[in-house]
Order: C-alpha cells, then sequence, then structure tokens
C-alpha cells in the first residue's frame, strides 16, 4: 500500500511540475494555508481572480484539488488539496 501511495506521489509531482507557474502558487497557497475559497486564494496568492480560477481548473483536471461548497456563503466554493495525505486522514476519521 505504501508502495501505491509513493508511486501517487510521484506521478503528482511529475504532473504539477507540468503546470504554468500561477497553478503551483495557487498549489501551494493550499498546502500552506488549507482550504480557501477563491477570493482568499486571490488575496493571499496576490494573482488575478481569472489567473487563479484557470489555476484552479488545471489542479482539477489532474485531480489534486478538490471544489466543495462553502456553507459560510452558498455563492463561494471552497477549494483543497486532495491526494495520499487526505486519502490517509479519511479512514482514521471514519473510524471515531
Amino acid at each position: 500500500m505504501r508502495q501505491l501511495h509513493s508511486q501517487m506521489a510521484e506521478s503528482d509531482a511529475e504532473e504539477l511540475s507540468d503546470l504554468p507557474p500561477s497553478a503551483k502558487l495557487v498549489f501551494k497557497v493550499l498546502e500552506y494555508n488549507g482550504p480557501m475559497t477563491q477570493k482568499g486564494i486571490v488575496e493571499e496568492s496576490m494573482l488575478s481572480a481569472r489567473t487563479v480560477r484557470y489555476a484552479l481548473e488545471r489542479l482539477e483536471e489532474i485531480d489534486t484539488v478538490e471544489e466543495d461548497v462553502y456553507f459560510a456563503d452558498a455563492r463561494q466554493n471552497l477549494y483543497e488539496i486532495i491526494g495520499p495525505e487526505a486519502e490517509a486522514e479519511a479512514p482514521a476519521a471514519a473510524d471515531d
């Protein structure tokens, strides 16, 4: 199982390396801050809203970022990184 996760991490890293710099920056912002709205990413990254939208689309295409409803304001979406770390935490939370 660990080998599968390490292979997934390597393939994610290869796909991330092919993305434009703006998408890498958005990934790093999410990695550092956790789940954020598009507006929050724009403010934190200092990229334009259009650039952030494009970066999020690219990250979603390679199944690196997931879009969810932001319950505090349903007009916005919440974006978060998905991957082996998130999958490893999910079963532990379900056991509680």
